[in-house]
């Protein structure tokens, strides 16, 4: 059995317990009005809040009320009106303490289902390290779901001999078939990152490990599973970024005071799409120089919508951030996404920011 869940006290957790004492006060005074048919309330209200027990000993404290002012001058125990009045308030405290205890359960099992999802994603998503060799880095994630601590977007940064290698990715679709294609993705970067001589290699074998996964797999599920990725490898002693691109929103470089898309000079496939489209991977060579900065993001960035279903416009947006540091730069992001989208986020977010601090080595 999972613990009970416990919950800091709140102030609320005493309104049964002064809907019993308003509505006796209010009874005693005005006894023609008959509030004690309020008495019911409390432990339908109690079931929202309280323990079983404690729904229960709410219900018994109003049928105790309801008793003793049926019995009081005031009301006749025998009249049927006050003798339906106890029977309601009996059928609703039976009613509550069930409520309760079925809310119980699922407060456990919620608290069992972040459990696991906290674990799994140490696992999948692992904490990304500040600092990488000569390239400083911060990281913005939100998964779309309520209570999900990960989805299908995601993200790692590791150190090889050819540099800093870095991946961001979305995989089409959401919920528990996304997670499982993100850690088939991510798990086989984490393998082959330090092993690939450059990043088409790179891109082809993490190709390899998506069309071995979907072998067992019903052929449409195949289809629909395929993850873009944007691929970026920070050697060390030159001033550049080398980038690969599979069908991922363009990142965003900050380089000498200007802000612009990095669009990919010709397309690369998807992961699980180079056998439809191809298994081209196109390289791109930009400028990066100390101080300059590289944002990676998925599109739960870029289609943001406002009220009016306009697209955030994110290059816009980070012109008036170009001064700021990686972390206050998407701390900004944060807070501007926030007010810009209206009603809840219905897609995972990610964003990546990395900085080049020194030349290397």
């Amino acid at each position: 059995m999972w613990p009970a869940v416990r919950r800091p006290f709140d102030w609320m957790h005493l309104a049964p317990l002064l809907v019993i004492a308003l509505a006796v006060v209010a009874d005693v005074l005005t006894p023609h009005l008959q509030f004690n048919r309020l008495l019911g309330a409390a432990p339908a209200l109690a079931a929202a809040m309280w323990p079983v027990t404690g729904t229960l000993a709410i219900g018994l404290l109003a049928i105790i009320a309801a008793t003793t002012l049926a019995g009081a001058a005031n009301h006749d125990l025998g009249q049927t009106q006050s003798l339906f009045t106890l029977l309601a308030i009996t059928a609703i405290t039976l009613a509550a303490t069930y409520a309760s205890r079925a809310r119980q359960h699922r407060e456990r099992t919620l608290a069992e289902v972040r459990t696991v999802a906290d674990v799994a994603q140490r696992v999948l998503l692992r904490p990304l390290p500040r600092h990488l060799g000569y390239v400083d880095i911060e990281l913005l994630y939100q998964a779309a779901a309520a209570h999900a601590r990960i989805g299908g977007d995601f993200y790692e940064a590791l150190q090889t001999p050819y540099g800093v290698r870095l991946i961001i990715g979305d995989v089409r679709g959401k919920g528990l078939p996304a997670v499982e294609a993100a850690s088939v993705v991510l798990s086989s970067f984490r393998v082959n990152v330090r092993d690939a001589p450059d990043l088409p290699d790179l891109a082809a074998r993490l190709e390899t490990s998506m069309n071995q996964h979907c072998e067992d797999l019903a052929a449409d599920d195949v289809m629909e599973r395929f993850v873009t990725i944007l691929l970026v490898e920070i050697p060390a002693g030159q001033s550049i970024a080398r980038l690969v691109n599979c069908g991922h929103p363009a990142p965003i470089l900050l380089h000498d005071g200007e802000v612009r898309e990095v669009e990919p000079s010709a397309p690369s496939p998807p992961v699980n799409m180079a056998g439809l489209l191809g298994a081209h991977y196109q390289v791109d060579v930009v400028p990066f120089s100390v101080g300059d900065l590289l944002l990676l993001y998925t599109d739960g960035v870029s289609e943001s919508r406002d009220l009016n279903g306009t697209f955030y416009p994110l290059s816009r947006r980070i012109r008036r951030w170009s001064s700021a540091d990686p972390r206050q730069l998407l701390d900004q992001l944060q807070r501007d996404l926030r007010a810009y989208v209206s009603g809840t986020r219905d897609d995972d977010l990610a964003a990546l920011v990395a900085q080049r601090v020194g030349p290397g080595s």
